[in-house]
């Protein structure tokens, strides 16, 4: 099993819908992930509309792909990059940092995602 950034087991980030690169509900992932679906966010609007200016509208729900898109409050697995630019432009959210990879240390230190954490 793939760890989180805290160095437990990755739990489940959402499975109502299906998130993550794989659809099992985690952000785990592996070499056919180029987007890196690894942070996993509770969702507010601010967050899902700055995705949907930067072309990943998670609004809109597609019922051809059985999804229903999300709301605020929702969790979903973001793609590491996607999640940085947020952070930069300052978009109010919260990590799950149990549920988020432990490979996003690699791109900003674990003090950076406790100050969004849901668990504080």
């Amino acid at each position: 099993m793939q760890k989180s950034v805290l160095g437990t087991e990755l739990s489940g980030c959402c499975t109502d819908p299906m998130t993550g690169f794989f659809r099992d509900g985690t952000c785990q992932t592996g070499p056919a992930d180029a987007g890196q679906h690894t942070v996993c966010v509770e969702l507010t609007i601010e967050f899902l509309e700055f995705l949907k200016e930067h072309g990943n509208d998670l609004i809109t729900p597609h019922p051809d792909y059985d999804f229903p898109g999300l709301k605020p409050g929702d969790s979903w697995c973001v793609c590491v990059e996607s999640w940085l630019q947020a952070l930069q432009a300052a978009i109010p959210h919260r990590v799950d940092l149990g549920a988020t990879h432990h490979s996003v240390i690699e791109y900003c230190g674990l003090e950076t995602l406790r100050k969004h954490s849901i668990e504080d």
